[in-house]
């Protein structure tokens, strides 16, 4: 019986049974293609097992079998469709983990962010991902069509992925604007009311609307709820059908567009030869797809942990008081600069609904049947011109920009703004040793000699306060013989009163006054 048990036959088994099992937890991969994959070497058996990957398996059947190697340049796309699927997964992932600990209502979604920001480990840290994360996605989505734009990628087959595009580009502005009111902070409260309110420019239908968003003429418990709804249920479910529209005609149809000078330039055969080598998804590609995520997350890590981004988060909500400086979110700035220039109808509602058309419209509208940059001048010169004209009404659309306000409150504001944290508060609390001082009179330097190391913060800022206010004499708007005092008291254990007080003589030979008092707490910005 010994002598018919052959070794050599049972390791050859163990061996083939091995290899069966690898390859259907891998979709067709056996352990000797496994370890070609592992070195970068070319596939080990035919036809290529590595192509039956996409064929049996539900992960990488989304994925092309192969990209043309001009099409991976890093220069071409800069990665930009990439990352932003990546920050839209980061989304949804960190969403769906902080929804376990938000209440959608008035009374308590406050609380809950408090709650998750002090006693849910990492709690603070998935926050500022999940608000950062936001923020980049609106940002690639936008450098991303503005590329695919200036390389002329939209013409032709790939007109419909255009309009894919548009669309997705509307879905994140609105996932990011329907998350604003979340945390129900006097920042958001008033930009999304600020946000709401343009949609009362509509003719006809406009009150409806805004009813319709709100939920009652003040966003309260039914406009909280709503927007939650389209933030974690609609909106994410629209952009995962539209990306996935848009995915597959970029994968499975027409591919990533050539550089338009392999395309259109005047190149031996024999670059083009090479520009048009398949490069296989697995290894090359899915190993650079690994590494972006990985360089991804690092990213995004670092600037929550290493680089302090925060995810802001103001006093409760108060429909009561409105803030100074309100404004509605950045990426929309731009459109409340264009209300400042005019008819809210028409600034508002007619000219955006036409440069939306028009984004939409454009694989027909523009007739040149070349893509390179050189050859299309008018186009480039008209998306160079909307870029600026985006930043420049993005700039009109702030506080600063178009409001006037008496000097003394934006001096004071600009200093220790409502909602905010402003130079003020960026004093560190040992440096506001209490006393009054008086811009003209204090002298800026050793202003705390009872401080072994003195107050070089402290002592910029009130050199900051002092500026402002003969920068506003300069400027004709505060009149001469002012008089500018901050004084500072220890109000309670580690607790300061800050009262910021300007007085100047009016036109009737009176003083007129303007003062606001900041507490400031020991604790305040710790984790």
């Amino acid at each position: 019986m010994l002598k018919s048990l052959n070794l050599q036959d049972l390791r050859q088994k163990m061996i083939e049974a091995t290899d069966k099992r690898v390859r259907i937890i891998t979709a067709g991969l056996g352990i000797n293609e496994l370890r070609a994959v592992m070195r970068g070497d070319p596939p080990t058996e035919k036809p290529n097992p590595r192509y039956k990957v996409h064929t049996t398996s539900f992960l990488f059947h989304i994925r092309p079998r192969y990209y043309e190697l001009g099409s991976t340049i890093f220069t071409h796309t800069w990665r930009l469709g990439f990352f932003t699927a990546f920050f839209f997964f980061v989304e949804l992932f960190t969403g769906l983990i902080l929804m376990v600990y938000y209440t959608p209502s008035p009374e308590k979604a406050y609380d809950s962010i408090i709650e998750l920001m002090t006693n849910v480990p990492y709690g603070q840290m998935l926050r500022d991902i999940h608000r950062f994360g936001a923020e980049a996605m609106v940002i690639f989505t936008v450098l991303h069509m503005l590329r695919t734009y200036l390389t002329g990628s939209y013409k032709k087959d790939r007109s419909f992925t255009w309009l894919t595009g548009v669309v997705l580009l509307g879905i994140t502005m609105l996932l990011s604007f329907s998350g604003y009111l979340l945390p129900w902070d006097q920042l958001a409260y008033w930009a999304v009311t600020v946000g709401t309110s343009m949609v009362e420019a509509a003719p006809l239908v406009g009150t409806q609307l805004n009813l319709l968003l709100r939920g009652s003429p003040d966003i309260a418990a039914n406009g909280l709820l709503r927007f939650y709804l389209l933030h974690v249920v609609l909106l994410p479910l629209a952009a995962v059908l539209v990306i996935s529209i848009h995915y597959y005609k970029v994968s499975r149809e027409h591919g990533i567009s050539l550089p338009a000078k392999i395309e259109e330039g005047d190149i031996s055969p024999e670059e083009k030869r090479v520009a048009k080598t398949r490069i296989d998804f697995i290894p090359d590609l899915f190993t650079h797809e690994v590494f972006l995520v990985s360089l991804g997350l690092l990213l995004v890590v670092l600037a929550v942990t290493v680089f302090h981004y925060r995810a802001p988060l103001e006093s409760v909500a108060n429909p009561q008081v409105t803030p100074f400086d309100t404004k509605a979110p950045w990426y929309f700035w731009w459109l409340q600069g264009m209300l400042k220039l005019g008819d809210k109808i028409l600034m508002g509602l007619v000219i955006p609904g036409v440069l939306v058309t028009l984004l939409i419209a454009l694989p027909y509208i523009d007739r040149n049947p070349y893509r390179s940059m050189y050859k299309r001048p008018i186009a480039v010169a008209i998306g160079v011109l909307a870029v600026l004209a985006l930043v420049v009404l993005s700039y009109m659309g702030l506080p600063v920009y178009g409001i006037e306000s008496d000097a003394a409150t934006r001096i004071i504001q600009d200093m220790a703004p409502e909602e905010g944290v402003g130079p003020l508060r960026e004093v560190p609390f040992d440096q506001l040793v209490a006393g009054s001082y008086e811009v003209g009179v204090t002298p800026t330097v050793d202003m705390c000699p009872t401080l072994d190391y003195g107050c070089p913060q402290f002592e910029q800022v009130f050199q900051l306060y002092g500026n402002s206010v003969h920068e506003m004499v300069a400027n004709g708007r505060l009149p001469e013989g002012n008089q500018a005092l901050m004084i500072i008291e220890d109000w309670q254990i580690d607790l300061k009163k800050i009262t910021m007080r300007i007085l100047w003589p009016n036109e009737n030979g009176e003083t007129s006054t303007y003062e606001r008092h900041i507490f400031l707490h020991a604790a305040r910005g710790s984790e």
